[in-house]
Parts: structure tokens; C-alpha cells; sequence
């Protein structure tokens, strides 16, 4: 096959990690333990996904992104799109395109979807991305306020989460599925932050009613990460065990 100038311009250009590819800021185990340190920058993040979630610097909150843009929900309840010109300690994003999508009618719960879902995500290894619209009977979401060194794991600080609970609002979820064997490097099983349509309200997802909803699926299928080249990250332990802290963080209580 014979290429011009223009197609080899375009093919040195593109990321490398463009298709279908889970990109990762960060080390899952790391973060949940306490590496709340800003070190990747947005402009950088931008470059692997407009799709995804994360979390501010000294655990300021909680990040979403959608179609390219930043929204971060505060302790506070406030909801605001942010600029792209800082930094933060941990995200994982793709450039999500729909492979599949489905619509559900009925109520749902927590529970009930993502038993739904697994009856449509029917590879057991597969990563995916899932984008959920639709109209929310109920949300209850999630978020940490700031905090200083010395950083704490997250499981130690669950007192200190703020909750907030909205009702009859449509909304977006933003969210992964990840195999077990990923466990460690990301947080495997589901994974979702939540934004409701007038971007006023957002933040960690912990329980939830919907109903007419609307779920798209992207299959990805490589995965890549970028590490923290920093003091902390260097002389973190990772022999210990964080998995049933990171179902705690998950859930919002101990488990």
C-alpha cells in the first residue's frame, strides 16, 4: 500500500494509544493508599481520552471527564468545569466510542444494573467503558475534602466523606468495567462518577435508582500507564494488600 506525505504526517501524529486503549495516570493501589500528590497534568491527560475519571490534587473531590471537558464535584456539593491548565495524582481515560448501545426501560438499582450489565458485558476479561444517560429517580454520590500531608490510605478516612443525594434529575454516568487479573494497577469490577445534565451536581457513585436509561458500550482492548517519578512513589510499599480497602473506598463504608 502506497502512502502520501499527508497519511504519514497524520499516522506520526496520532497517539499511540488513541484506539481502544485504557489509559491510566497513576497506580490504582498507590492512590488509594495515599499518593494524593499532583504530578500528571490535564493538558497531558488530554492527549489519551476525552472519557473518563479521577480525582484532584490532595484529594480535593472527585474529576469526571466528558466529551473532552473536566468537571470537578467538590466536598462542598459545588460542581464546576474546570480548567485544563493544572495537574492531579490519578485518572484513567479513553477516547470512548460507542460499539454497542442499549436502552432499558424500568426502574433500576444499583444492584439491578449492574447485573444488567454483566448480562450484556459477557466477557468476563474484557475492559470497557460505559457511558449511562438517562433519567435518575434517586443518586447518591460521594466526595473527599482536601487534605494534608501526612496523607492518610483513603480507607482511613471515610468518616470524613460528604454525601450528597439529588432526585428527579437527568444525569450522565462515566464509568469502567475492569477484569480481576487488572486488580492492583486499576480498580477492577465497576467504576462510575456521575454528572447531572445541568453539570450542578456530580462526584463519586455510590447508590442510585434509574429508569429509562440508555447505555453505551466501548470495548477496549490494550491498556496503558504512566507512573509518578516522584519521591513518595518510589518509596511506596506495594507488598501490602489493598483490595478489601479498596471495596471500602468503592462503597463508601467499611466493608
Amino acid at each position: 500500500m502506497l502512502l502520501n506525505n499527508t497519511t504519514i504526517a497524520q499516522q506520526k501524529t496520532k497517539p499511540a494509544d488513541a484506539d481502544d486503549n485504557l489509559f491510566s495516570a497513576g497506580f490504582a493501589s498507590g492512590f488509594i493508599g495515599g499518593l494524593y500528590d499532583n504530578w500528571y497534568p490535564y493538558k497531558q491527560l488530554e492527549k489519551h481520552g476525552n472519557f473518563g475519571i479521577g480525582a484532584p490534587g490532595s484529594l480535593d473531590g472527585e474529576l469526571l471527564m466528558l466529551d473532552g471537558k473536566i468537571y470537578q464535584t467538590q466536598a462542598t456539593g459545588k460542581t464546576t468545569l474546570i480548567a485544563d491548565t493544572g495537574k492531579l495524582p490519578y485518572a484513567v481515560v479513553c477516547f470512548f466510542k460507542a460499539k454497542k448501545t442499549y436502552k432499558h426501560t424500568g426502574t433500576l438499582t444499583k444492584i439491578a444494573l449492574f447485573t444488567y450489565l454483566d448480562s450484556l458485558l459477557t466477557n468476563q476479561n474484557g475492559i470497557y467503558a460505559i457511558h449511562i444517560t438517562g433519567k435518575f429517580k434517586s443518586v447518591k454520590t460521594r466526595a473527599f475534602p482536601p487534605v494534608e500531608k501526612p496523607y492518610l490510605p483513603l480507607a482511613a478516612m471515610l468518616n470524613r466523606q460528604h454525601f450528597f443525594e439529588h432526585t428527579d434529575l437527568q444525569g450522565d454516568l462515566v464509568g469502567f468495567r475492569i477484569p480481576t487479573f487488572m486488580e492492583g494497577a486499576h480498580i477492577s469490577g465497576y467504576h462510575f462518577h456521575f454528572l447531572s445534565a445541568d453539570k450542578t451536581a456530580g462526584g463519586h457513585l455510590i447508590d442510585l435508582s434509574a429508569e429509562d436509561i440508555t447505555i453505551e458500550i466501548d470495548t477496549l482492548t490494550s491498556y496503558t500507564m504512566d507512573l509518578p517519578q516522584t519521591k513518595d512513589f518510589n518509596n511506596f510499599d506495594f507488598k501490602k494488600d489493598r483490595k478489601e480497602e479498596i471495596k471500602s473506598v468503592e462503597n463508601g463504608k467499611k466493608m
